[in-house]
């Protein structure tokens, strides 16, 4: 039973050690259940001592980028050690966090996969394989077989889709900046759900460029979607005035660049409210690891579409988004990041390069690796220790965080679960 990451087995079932073996057409067939699979002492050398011609492996097995050939490369040498033919079968769907790829296969004694099923939707797969106990094993005659590449891209659009209408939404509305994130989960969301069920939301301060106002504008009409401008200029101004009194004597910082998210969540959770449209968050995660993000501002909504989506990859996405039709403005990809809530404001003025930033958080959010492991002359120990401290002081922020799509080994979630209060945060 799994009981790492996302898996929690142990908690709801126990563990048995009796062979599941029937008839099937005079055929002998053993059944697993997922890691059972996994392991080269499992219940498959017990089905197969009891006679089992075919195992049938049922799965549950959420997607990550690059799982795929992990799986491959266990059924096909269970298969071949055991000279035995094998089905993987796997779950389609959204759930939650979690995106079950499908991907289902069969694989011959030879561990030659002869068919799989296609990647994110549900598919018949239907192969010839020997049915009569008194024949001798051979190699099966596939009707079809079909060689996949999954992209992140579609694992996000399945849990995207699922996660509006197993939730008994209909449409969705998002926050859009004129920046990389909110274009990408905007055309993620026409995707998944039709241009009809997406709104975008434009909100612009004195600290919101020309340039923002016409990207988000060209980004509409790329993609063909409803844009609301609502200004919350004097609503921001208001807030000064009000506030002015008691923050005398002080000077401007994060509190007034944080007020601008917070009103912006407001107005587009009056939307929300009063059409009955969820709320998808735009923050990627890099931000997400080193609290780049304001807690009940841009964070706030129902689905964190891009959570698990590195700041990195996130660009790699919107050009590929962008060879199958050019919906992502071309300054979006090329223009340096901010948050525009202040004047001049650049991401690199809180964070390092996103590269870097990125290699540093891979390590050690994803590989649990330790400053000594990841400081290098590439990776200097000073900033790979900031960028420690900003992730272990934002746990936080997380736990108050909408759930976001896994698409990589270790998200933040059920696979990663850090308390708040610690003992080991600088």
């Amino acid at each position: 039973l799994p009981n790492y990451g996302v898996f929690d087995e142990k908690r709801y079932f126990k563990p048995g050690d009796n062979p599941l073996v029937f008839k099937l057409n005079d055929r002998i067939c053993g059944v697993n259940i997922c890691e059972d699979i996994w392991h080269k002492d499992g219940p498959i050398k017990s089905q197969v001592s009891h006679g089992a011609q075919l195992i049938l492996n049922i799965n549950a097995s959420p997607y990550y980028a690059g799982k795929i050939r992990d799986r491959e490369e266990i059924i096909r040498k269970q298969a071949k050690e055991n000279k035995i033919d094998i089905a993987y079968i796997n779950l389609v769907g959204g759930q939650d966090e979690i995106v079950f790829d499908g991907q289902s296969m069969i694989v011959n004694r030879e561990g030659e996969i002869i068919n799989r099923a296609e990647a994110f939707r549900e598919d018949l797969m239907i192969a010839d394989l020997p049915v009569r106990a008194d024949k001798e094993n051979s190699t099966p005659i596939a009707l079809e077989k079909k060689e996949l590449e999954p992209s992140p891209y579609l694992a996000l659009l399945l849990g995207l889709k699922d996660y509006v209408h197993k939730n008994g939404f209909k449409k969705v509305v998002l926050g859009l900046s004129g920046g990389i994130d909110s274009s990408l989960v905007a055309t993620l969301a026409v995707d998944a759900l039709g241009k009809e069920n997406v709104t975008g939301i434009f909100m612009p301060t004195r600290y919101s460029s020309e340039e923002s106002r016409i990207d988000v504008h060209q980004l509409t009409k790329n993609l063909d979607i409803k844009l609301i401008n609502v200004s919350i200029e004097q609503i921001y101004k208001m807030y000064l005035t009000i506030l002015e009194p008691h923050f005398a004597g002080m000077k401007r910082d994060v509190t007034e660049e944080n007020l601008q998210a917070r009103i912006r969540a407001n107005v587009i959770m009056a939307f929300s409210n009063k059409f009955g449209w969820l709320v998808l968050t735009t923050g990627n995660k890099s931000e997400m690891s080193t609290g780049y993000a304001t807690l009940y501002g841009d964070m706030a909504g129902g689905l964190a579409v891009i959570k698990d989506v590195p700041k990195t990859l996130v660009y790699e996405l919107a050009k590929y988004r962008n060879t199958i039709s050019n919906v992502v403005p071309e300054r979006v990809l090329t223009k340096e990041p901010t948050a525009e809530l202040k004047m001049n404001q650049r991401d690199r003025d809180t964070l390092p390069d996103y590269e870097i930033l990125d290699s540093i958080l891979k390590a050690y959010v994803e590989e649990d690796k330790h400053t000594e492991e990841i400081t290098s002359p590439e990776f200097p120990e000073e900033t790979v220790r900031a960028v420690i401290n900003m992730v272990d002081k934002s746990e936080y922020k997380r736990k108050q965080s909408a759930p976001g799509i896994k698409i990589t080994p270790k998200a933040f979630g059920k696979d990663r679960r850090m308390p708040i209060t610690n003992g080991y945060k600088n």
